[in-house]
C-alpha cells in the first residue's frame, strides 16, 4: 500500500509540473509572436514612408512632363487650363498620399490588434494549465486519500 501511495503521490507532483512548464512555454511562444507582430507594425510604418517618398519622386516626375508638354504646346503656365491641370495633380497627388498613410495605419492596427490576441491567448494557455494543476492536485489528493481509508482487509 505504501509503494502504490508514493508512486500516486511523484506521478502527480510530476503531472503538476509538467503542466506548469507547458503552460508557461506557451505563454512564451505567444509573447514571442505578439513581438514579432509588434516588429511587424513598425515595419509598416517605415514602408509606408518610402511608398509616400517613392510617390513623391513619380509625382515630381510627372509634374515636371507636364509641364514641358505644355509649355512645348504654347499654354501659358500658371493660368487658365494649365493652373487647373496643376491644382487637379496636386490634390490626386494629397489624395494619393493620405491613401497610402490610410492603409498604413489600417494595417499596423491589424498588426498590433494580432500582437495582443497572441498575448491573450498566451495568458490562456497559461491559465489553462493552472486550471489543468489544480485539477492535477485534486485528484492526486482523491486518489491518495482513497487509498489511504481503504478498509483493512479489501484489495
Amino acid at each position: 500500500m505504501g509503494a502504490a501511495t508514493a508512486f500516486t503521490a511523484v506521478m502527480g507532483a510530476a503531472q503538476y509540473k509538467a503542466q506548469g512548464k507547458i503552460g508557461k512555454y506557451n505563454q512564451d511562444v505567444n509573447n514571442r509572436n505578439a513581438a514579432v507582430l509588434e516588429g511587424q507594425a513598425a515595419q509598416l510604418e517605415s514602408k509606408k514612408e518610402f511608398d509616400i517618398a517613392q510617390f513623391q519622386k513619380n509625382f515630381r516626375q510627372i509634374e515636371g512632363e507636364t509641364t514641358v508638354a505644355l509649355a512645348m504646346s504654347g499654354v501659358e503656365l500658371g493660368s487658365g487650363s494649365a493652373y487647373n491641370i496643376e491644382l487637379s495633380n496636386a490634390y490626386e497627388a494629397k489624395l494619393q498620399e493620405n491613401l497610402i498613410e490610410y492603409n498604413s495605419k489600417v494595417a499596423q492596427s491589424n498588426k498590433m490588434e494580432e500582437a495582443n490576441f497572441a498575448r491573450i491567448k498566451g495568458t490562456m494557455a497559461r491559465n489553462n494549465a493552472k486550471l489543468a494543476q489544480i485539477n492535477t492536485v485534486a485528484q492526486t489528493g482523491t486518489s491518495l486519500f482513497s487509498m489511504m481509508n481503504k478498509p483493512k482487509g479489501t484489495a
